[in-house]
């Protein structure tokens, strides 16, 4: 008798032990996914403007195939996003503390060791370009230079997150690479228009500015923003909003020239776009703004559904002819008798 229980407590604790094992597994397995930020995988779709340009532009049906190939880009493109965004957790963790809401990340309150943070990078690169390998080699180039672009943002010496106004120019890089990459899955011998190229950028640099504008806002304290981006020590509330016409401005200047450069009709879209910047940036006005995180944009019901409405436009505008705005591509003089 005394053999049996001696014998079931040995069978517990290796049950427990394993248990306690198994436990720390998932707990690591749920910090890793965490500082991962799947629930970003949703800015990826980034890359849609760039492969619906190239149908467009290209004029490539589309088929299973390239809808095949269009998925696994947005798996590989995630995968690299994701290697990009453990780095920024790592290194903002002594930052982080100082933001009202990103104080609640894991690395802030938790450590996982730098070399657990390499192999995760590491893996998912590996994975993400191995994806990107099977697309073609202009898409794969494409998430190197997005891998690279994250280190720049993030490491020193560069580091570039902390810099003014390079902040923003060198981040919404990110999304000029995006749009490549859409348009590398129907065309990898040739690159988009630079004019919507341009756009493209100058429309991210808008989005980060606005970002960095709500952010900046919430705080409300310029001592405590520094402490949490260092670039907010040179800006002002009033700066970075002249700083985000400026860049809608701009981007809406470069996207007009590539609407009137490929269908007239689409200069129509125009007074549209500006009304979507300027709804974008009267979100940014409300407290813990949901433009601080655009991966939760899609809960927006009014700016889903102003987007909604611009897609039908285009495809209606893409569809039909209006000849009276030729006008607008003439050098002829108008002569009125």
């Amino acid at each position: 008798m005394l053999k049996y229980k001696v014998y079931s407590l040995q069978i517990f604790k290796s049950i427990n032990k394993w248990y306690i094992i198994y436990q720390k597994v998932v707990d690591n397995m749920k910090k890793y996914l965490k500082i991962m930020r799947i629930d970003h995988w949703i800015k990826q779709l980034f890359i849609l403007p760039g492969f619906i340009s190239a149908l467009f532009i290209v004029n490539k049906g589309i088929d299973i195939h390239i809808i095949i190939k269009f998925l696994l880009a947005l798996i590989g493109v995630s995968m690299i996003a994701s290697a990009n965004y453990v780095i920024n957790e790592y290194l903002d963790r002594e930052f982080d503390k100082y933001h009202p809401v990103k104080k609640k990340r894991v690395l802030v309150d938790e450590s996982i060791k730098k070399s657990s943070i390499a192999i995760i990078w590491f893996v998912l690169s590996l994975v993400g370009l191995l994806l990107g390998y099977f697309i073609n080699l202009s898409f794969m180039c494409m998430q190197i230079f997005l891998l690279i672009m994250g280190i720049i943002y993030n490491v020193k010496p560069l580091r570039t997150k902390d810099i003014p106004i390079l902040d923003v120019i060198s981040e919404s890089i990110n999304n000029v690479i995006r749009l490549l990459m859409g348009w590398f899955i129907i065309s990898s011998s040739t690159i988009p228009p630079v004019s919507l190229v341009l756009g493209y950028w100058l429309t991210g640099a808008f989005l980060m500015n606005t970002k960095r504008y709500a952010e900046y806002k919430m705080i409300n304290n310029p001592q405590i923003a520094k402490l949490y981006r260092k670039s907010f020590g040179y800006y002002t509330e009033n700066l970075l909003m002249i700083i985000s016409f400026f860049y809608a401005m701009s981007s809406i200047f470069f996207v007009g020239i590539f609407l009137i450069k490929y269908k007239i009709e689409l200069l129509l879209l125009i007074p549209f776009l500006i009304g979507l910047f300027c709804y974008y940036f009267y979100l940014s006005f409300r407290n813990d703004s949901v433009v601080q995180k655009p991966e939760k944009l899609y809960k927006e019901r009014g700016l889903v559904l102003y987007c909604i409405f611009l897609i039908i436009l285009f495809a209606v505008l893409s569809l039909i002819n209006i000849p009276v705005l030729d006008m607008f591509t003439k050098n002829d003089i108008i002569k009125l008798w």
